[in-house]
């Protein structure tokens, strides 16, 4: 059995690209699940899929980022990966299905784990707002604040891989991608026909699909009156050859296989080799 992909809330679950593509495994908060429910249905995932690797937006509540801790130490197992993410909700559902398209290849848990930080950088994620008096996860100038009051005013905003703000009516454009995308676009009361008709071109993206929004995205954002979006590699032969061109290492506490300079699943940093030779 793949890797098994897990996330806090069913928006973030994204339709699968082909049927290859398995679903992702759902870890309802607190005040859904009882604990012996959520102990028992992970050791299940555990116990199904050798590793479970949870992604969840570094904005989760409390409570709910208490209870993934918890199960894991009820559990004492080394095989359960939490991952937060500072993408937006939308960012980590797209990511979170590029993983899941990358358990069904030849990848150890530890390297799928361990990719997310990699694939992160390639998706842009960024929203169309009414206004930025709320917005604390983007820098937001003072000048931005107080336009963000004029009526009618819309502002596009870059998360990331580089924060951006731009005000709509400007000369400034949001900096996109330089490599072929995908846009994924979710929407609430505003209607997307800036992002599909005037950014989706911008970026020169292959396609755009809808989602609904996620139940995160308001507080994210700080409005409710948002079109979110995130442009990403859809190809998983490309994704694959991303991951598999990074240089591989093990984890000098835990043992398991990682690209990058962190361990995706006790989460300690890669020893350099002129560093363990010291210490040794």
């Amino acid at each position: 059995m793949p890797t098994a992909i897990a996330v806090t809330s069913a928006d973030l679950v994204l339709p699968p690209t082909d049927h290859q593509t398995p679903t992702a495994a759902v870890l309802p908060a607190p005040d859904a699940q009882p604990l012996d429910a959520a102990v028992a249905d992970m050791r299940v995932m555990v116990e199904r899929h050798g590793h479970v690797v949870v992604l969840y937006p570094a904005s989760l509540p409390t409570a709910h980022r208490r209870r993934l801790h918890t199960v894991r130490a009820v559990l004492e197992s080394d095989r359960v990966a939490l991952l937060p993410l500072d993408l937006p909700p939308l960012g980590v559902a797209v990511l979170a299905r590029q993983l899941r398209q990358l358990s069904a290849c030849d990848f150890s848990a530890g390297i799928l784990a361990s990719a997310a930080r990699l694939l992160s950088h390639y998706i842009y994620a960024g929203a169309l707002l009414n206004s930025v008096a709320r917005l604390d996860r983007v820098p937001v100038t003072l000048k931005s604040h107080a336009k963000s009051w004029v009526p009618g005013s819309q502002f596009a905003v870059l998360a990331n891989p580089v924060p951006q703000l731009i005000r709509l009516g400007g000369d400034d454009r949001l900096a996109g991608p330089e490599f072929a995308t995908h846009l994924l676009v979710a929407h609430g009361p505003v209607p997307p026909g800036w992002v599909t008709g005037t950014l989706a071109p911008a970026w020169q993206v292959q396609g755009v699909t809808e989602h609904p929004l996620p139940a995160g995205s308001p507080a994210w954002w700080g409005t409710a009156r948002l079109v979110e979006f995130a442009a990403h590699l859809p190809d998983v032969s490309v994704l694959y050859q991303l991951v598999a061109s990074v240089r591989r290492e093990v984890c000098s506490w835990c043992g398991t296989d990682l690209i990058g300079d962190r361990c995706g699943f006790c989460a300690a940093p890669l020893v350099p080799p002129e560093a363990g030779r010291a210490t040794a």
